[in-house]
């Protein structure tokens, strides 16, 4: 009798073991993974970061002047060259 409760306890302490190890397993691969994703967080707030602030360099009027006048030769709108219409009698 004695015999099969020490071959039992020493089944279940082998499985015990052998869970502890694949936990341990598990943990560390998650840990490793957990690590990935955080790298990969900073770098998506770093991209973001570089997007605003070429979103803010792009949309300044100032820029957007230049390229009218240089690309598209635009030019000030003056009152001179201003036309008012009127609406004419029925």
């Amino acid at each position: 009798m004695s015999f099969k409760v020490n071959a039992l306890l020493a089944a279940l302490l082998v499985g015990c073991a052998l869970s502890v190890v694949n936990a341990r397993y598990q943990a560390r691969h998650l840990l490793i993974e957990l690590e990935r994703l955080q790298q990969h967080a900073r770098q998506l707030d770093i991209d973001w970061a570089q997007l605003q602030l070429d979103q803010s360099t792009l949309g300044k009027n100032e820029r957007i002047e230049e390229i009218a006048r240089t690309n598209l030769n635009m030019s000030r709108l003056t009152p001179a060259r201003t036309q008012y219409l009127t609406e004419g009698e029925k």
